[in-house]
């Protein structure tokens, strides 16, 4: 049965659960909170490399290599650039996809990952050639054994081009870089692939694509700004410290939100698919409004249940790094984030049952941003009827006529009609955004509140694409 196919709503998923004691969701919400907050990231770093000077290490940034994913032929081609730019050592690990619970639905992900990795590419300076499908058996099986050849510096300088054959479903080329390079057999390269396997449940991760530098995490190219801003700040950048343009001048920095005015009216619809209990959509949400009102387009709020509370499981170090992460991207992006009050079960479903009512008054955006806010940034506990009072009042409603609603089931068969659409675009988490124009074609469906830029720059495109039609 795929996810697809689970019930609506379950009381456990994963390590969470539905329904916690009054104690269980105080603690959680406490935990949640440090694992977010700038102190517990200071701290982690401060440890770090209190422990890398004790044992008299040099900056070592380990990077994860999954072959047949699409994320991670963007972040090989970041490698050279790394050791080129900044005083580290890298070492270089073979991977395999994610699995078990860490990993809900690994066929999605695949076809996502070619869409969401040729869009987003250009706009990191690299490159990602076009397909629709994953490369064949044999080619991947090829790659996994040449690279497995390769020592640490060989990997580092000729990964991205062996790769890129791959991709390109270039057989002659992978046969020339075997002939130059040599090729594992199958039993030698899987055993790079299980100790690489090994190292990075070590240190406590699940994805291809990462790197790891003094215990903290980064993604792919989407994190990767992260990283290079604090070996900047720990003075690893090889260019002249005079020279501030270029010394804190980023590889692969994330480009910015941002829109090009017109006189032009815009008959675009951008739908975001968002949950109550998702601390990316709380980071992400109230930039999708603003963004919304500057392009003057209508704004669709689609809201779905959380993953765990439909039954989709989640393992403890998935959501340890998501709620570092999602703290993380919050303060690099100015947005406020923590202290938290989990709304898992109770606090969303009676924030659900008023959807149907608050969209009647026109302010559903407004409830969601309330809501949010106050489970994510203020701790207001949604538990208790107060903390509802409080979102419904902050979104301009009345409480009293709202309590008229609470409880019903009005709104249940829209959270699933959402969460099929949702599944219909190949996504499957939240934040989703749809960008559909004025026939309801989807110009763009993407996942995640750091594709926010991309949603703006497609808007762009496509309102010049109206002013010149009109010139």
């Amino acid at each position: 049965m795929t996810q697809q196919d689970k019930p609506r709503y379950t009381k456990q998923g994963g390590v969470a659960t539905s329904e916690p004691s009054r104690l269980r969701r105080w603690l959680t919400s406490k935990v949640m909170t440090r694992l977010s907050s700038q102190r517990h990231q200071r701290d982690v770093r401060r440890k770090a490399e209190r422990k890398r000077l004790k044992l008299g290490l040099d900056h070592q940034v380990e990077y994860f290599h999954q072959v047949d994913d699409a994320y991670s032929h963007l972040a090989v081609q970041l490698l050279q650039q790394l050791v080129e730019k900044y005083d580290v050592q890298l070492k270089c690990y073979l991977v395999s996809a994610q699995q078990g619970d860490n990993a809900p639905e690994p066929e999605l992900l695949q076809q996502l990952s070619y869409y969401d990795a040729e869009l987003v590419a250009p706009h990191y300076g690299l490159e990602f050639s076009k397909v629709n499908r994953m490369p064949m058996p044999e080619l991947i099986n090829k790659v996994q054994l040449i690279l497995a050849s390769l020592n640490n510096d060989q990997f580092i300088a000729h990964a991205h081009h062996i790769s890129d054959a791959m991709w390109r479903e270039d057989m002659s080329q992978l046969d020339q870089f075997a002939k130059k390079f040599g090729q594992q057999n199958t039993e030698q390269a899987q055993q790079k692939i299980t100790l690489g396997n090994i190292r990075r449940a070590e240190l406590k991760h699940y994805s291809g694509a990462m790197f790891f530098y003094g215990e903290e995490w980064y993604w792919g190219v989407d994190r990767f700004y992260h990283l290079e801003n604090r070996l900047i700040d720990l003075g690893l950048a090889k260019v002249k410290i005079n020279d501030e343009v270029e010394h804190k001048k980023l590889i692969a920095p994330r480009p910015q939100v941002s829109l090009i005015a017109t006189n032009s009216a815009n008959p675009l619809t951008l739908e975001i698919y968002a949950s109550l209990r998702s601390p990316y959509s709380a980071v992400a949400f109230d930039q999708t409004v603003l963004l919304a009102k500057a392009a003057g387009l209508k704004l669709k709020v689609r809201p779905v249940l959380p993953m765990v509370m439909r039954g989709v499981p989640a393992t403890a170090e998935k959501g340890k790094y998501i709620l570092f992460d999602a703290g993380r991207e919050a303060r690099a992006l100015g947005v406020p984030f923590g202290p938290c009050a989990d709304p898992i079960g109770k606090p969303t479903l009676l924030a659900y049952s008023l959807c149907a009512w608050v969209e009647q008054q026109g302010k559903l955006a407004e409830f969601f941003s309330a809501f949010l806010k106050c489970a994510w940034v203020e701790a207001i506990d949604t538990n208790k009827q107060k903390g509802l009072k409080h979102a419904v009042i902050a979104a301009g409603l009345n409480w009293n006529e709202a309590q008229k609603h609470l409880g019903g089931d009005q709104w249940d068969e829209q959270l699933e009609a959402n969460r099929l659409k949702m599944y219909q675009a190949g996504l499957w988490g939240v934040p989703s955004f749809r960008l559909l124009d004025q026939s309801g074609r989807a110009l763009l469906e993407v996942w995640g509140q750091d594709r926010l830029w991309l949603v703006a720059k497609i808007i762009n495109e496509h309102m010049k694409s109206i002013t010149d039609d009109v010139s």
